[in-house]
């Protein structure tokens, strides 16, 4: 840190009566040695950064900040008005003003040690001494942590006989030192300090409380948009406040600095979870069940102590808090999990971001043919011709609209499955590998094939050592310019046609099926879409149906799978429905509630309705799903009915070909299941002599309202 801020980078007497003027003045500074090359342009990410959020913070302390590409080296610059500027804090105008510059591309090292002033404005003496400091040196020195007895002010001097205890001078030489070997150990050094600082503390007070009695542990996490300051500020007032109120505190900070991750077992030992962040955090599901606070990362600056009163409140009243489910890229994966399994995650979560496109386009276009016929993939464009009193000007206006939707289908496939692997770097070669997989009539297995490659190809980049001074551009500029490049190439060149080829082969296959063939084809997706109701083996079979109509003009095999596929996806929920209402006493009071509820599950074509009667019996419960499932798909098959819309349910029976036979396959469907399934639990019943009846299903009550949350 000795570099990043010396006496002409102190001015003492700051006159500026704005911030924009405060940090011109301190800017100057910087442009004068040197550190910024362009000050207009450097001013101007600092206006940018101020905009996102206020700098002020309570005590009088204003840190203006940013990352900029006109910046040279990480500096710090530091002022003292005696009038005071306004920041935006709740308490007032700042005296004491920190400008932090970063370049673009700083390394972990140097922003580890800027994160360690952020914790030392924390503390109380630290910012006193600053006050009372009358030369630019000596605060200089004070803020690198060196010569901090000298730098005190004189009616304290007593008290600087013992500044080398203070804390703030003390943990500045200490992160100062410890991010010196490599940048890797110094994006953790910050949490593993404080983590253990943490837990030495409150362990006496924690005991005084009673020497049986463990102490209330928090987990935290903090982050802010530039992950230099406020992020590291939060998680040192946090850590304070729980010390002082005998609680352990551990907290995980996401900034630039680097992200080392809590390790699960403290998450798990902990009572309670701040999150005090202005950007998502990453890897949320890893907190879920336990009582949270979510705020901002300010919050966490000005009031910790009645954050942590407030989640302390929390779990002593039982809210535990369960977060939102995460999407398939957000996970980042279990120790240990083996090819298969990251591969399913990363197709999966293509998938997931696939399928609101397909049932806005499918749904959009399948009402345009119901309003304007089949003939109105001819018309012309709206752009030319649209009439608002005619019928047909607004069929094909709907179908255009879901003609576009369409087009996103095999691009965010392919980007969304990149996205997986290798994050956010991973969406621009997904997208553009996509994008070709349409040009070239790759279809679906082009846009599988472009992702996982886009994926593998950014993650081969990622593990390339790279100099410091391109970190910067890494993300914006080099990974999306050398991934899209080769991933292009590929696709063009070498992998491209015998992909299309494939695509081609399958569509005259399913083009071709007729009869028995069809028949089975039925049978087998119907199989596949009651074996695990929603999860991967359904959406293989929901994927494979919608690739098939994700097409302007699709095939009347296409729409014929599709319809099988949606008539078997209702036969679940909607014959527990059934079985819940023809036979309730074999079904738990929370078994027959659920099931009202699946029959509008079953109706809209969630088969998810029948997971919390599958997870109390899956022995009895699937394999009737399965077999009713497998019925309706084969007689679906066998009427011909056809199904232009990917979703809707009983909702869309008006754009079904053949909707009078389709409803009776979807009917027998469900007399199989439910048939299989009441024989199947009475033959559970128990044997002459054993309990009664009634006892089994109390304890079998008792059972499932215990699993019950769980499928739920």
């Amino acid at each position: 840190m000795s570099d990043m801020i010396t006496a002409d980078l102190v001015d003492l007497d700051l006159s500026a009566d704005t911030k924009e003027a405060a940090a011109h003045a301190l800017a100057e500074r910087m442009a004068a040695k040197g550190r910024v090359t362009d000050l207009e342009g450097f001013l101007a990410d600092v206006a940018a950064r101020e905009a996102q959020m206020p700098t002020g913070l309570d005590g009088g302390i204003g840190i203006p900040h940013c990352r900029s590409a006109h910046v040279t080296e990480p500096t710090l610059a530091f002022g003292r008005s005696a009038a005071g500027i306004d920041f935006g804090a709740p308490d007032g105008p700042a005296d004491l003003v920190f400008l932090i510059a970063a370049p673009a591309g700083a390394d972990d090292a140097h922003l580890t040690i800027l994160s360690s002033l952020a914790r030392q404005l924390m503390d109380a003496e630290f910012t006193a001494a600053l006050r009372a400091v009358d030369d630019p040196g000596r605060a200089a020195a004070l803020i690198r942590g060196e010569d901090a007895d000298a730098a005190e002010a004189p009616e304290e001097a007593p008290a600087a006989e013992g500044a080398g205890d203070t804390p703030a001078p003390a943990s500045a030489s200490a992160s100062t030192s410890a991010a010196a070997p490599s940048s890797e150990d110094s994006a953790a050094t910050p949490v593993a300090a404080s983590a253990g600082a943490a837990a030495d503390t409150t362990a006496p007070a924690a005991a005084s409380g009673g020497a049986d009695r463990p102490p209330f542990r928090i987990v935290a996490v903090t982050s802010c948009p530039t992950g230099i300051a406020h992020t590291y500020m939060a998680a040192e007032s946090l850590e304070n406040a729980g010390r002082e109120a005998g609680v352990e505190v551990v907290v995980e900070t996401q900034g630039s600095a680097g992200f080392a991750r809590l390790d699960p077992a403290v998450i798990a030992a902990a009572d309670g979870v701040i999150f005090a962040h202005d950007v998502p955090v990453r890897d949320k599901e890893r907190f879920a069940g336990k009582p949270t606070v979510d705020v901002g990362v300010k919050a966490g600056i000005n009031r910790p102590g009645e954050l942590i009163t407030e989640v302390r409140g929390r779990a002593a009243r039982g809210e535990a808090t369960t977060a939102a489910a995460p999407t398939p890229v957000e996970r980042a994966g279990e120790a240990g999990e083996g090819y298969g399994t990251k591969l399913r995650k990363w197709l999966m979560s293509g998938v997931s971001y696939m399928v609101p496109f397909v049932a806005a386009g499918g749904l959009l276009i399948a009402l345009g043919f119901a309003l304007g016929g089949y003939k109105i993939n001819k018309a012309p464009s709206v752009m030319d011709h649209f009439v608002w009193t005619q019928t047909d000007s607004w069929a094909a206006l709907l179908f255009q609209i879901g003609g576009v939707a369409f087009a996103f289908l095999v691009p965010v496939l392919a980007g969304y499955i990149a996205y997986g692997m290798a994050d956010r770097p991973g969406l621009v070669p997904g997208f553009v590998g996509g994008s070709i997989a349409l040009t070239i009539n790759a279809g679906f297995l082009g846009g599988l094939a472009a992702g996982l490659i886009a994926g593998g190809v950014v993650m081969a980049i990622q593990k390339v050592r790279i100099p410091p001074a391109l970190r910067g551009i890494m993300p914006v500029v080099v990974i999306p310019l050398i991934s899209s490049a080769v991933v292009g190439f590929l696709m063009f060149v070498v992998i491209g046609k015998p992909i299309a080829s494939a695509q081609k082969g399958m569509t005259d296959w399913l083009n071709g099926l007729t009869g028995t063939n069809a028949i089975l084809l039925g049978a087998l997706l119907g199989l596949m879409m009651c074996f695990d109701l929603g999860g991967p083996v359904n959406k293989v079979a929901y994927t494979f149906a919608t690739a098939g109509i994700a097409v302007s003009n699709p095939s009347d095999s296409a729409m014929k799978i599709m319809a099988a596929v949606m008539a078997a996806g209702m036969v679940p929920p909607l014959a527990m429905a059934l079985a819940t209402t023809v036979r309730g006493r074999l079904f738990t009071q929370t078994e027959r509630e659920n099931g009202k509820a699946a029959w509008v599950l079953g109706a809209s074509f969630i088969s998810e309705g029948a997971i919390p009667f599958a997870a109390a019996d899956p022995l009895r419960v699937i394999p009737s799903a399965m077999a009713g499932g497998a019925v309706t798909g084969a007689l679906s098959m066998a009427f011909g009915a056809t199904l232009r819309a990917p979703h809707g349910g009983i909702f869309v029976v008006p754009l079904i070909g053949n909707p009078f036979l389709y409803l009776i396959a979807i009917a027998a469907g469900v007399c199989v299941t439910t048939a299989l399934v009441v024989a199947l639990k009475t033959l559970r019943k128990a044997a002459p002599g054993a309990a009664a009846p009634e006892a089994g299903a109390n304890a079998q009550t008792a059972s499932a309202d215990r699993k019950q949350p769980v499928a739920a």
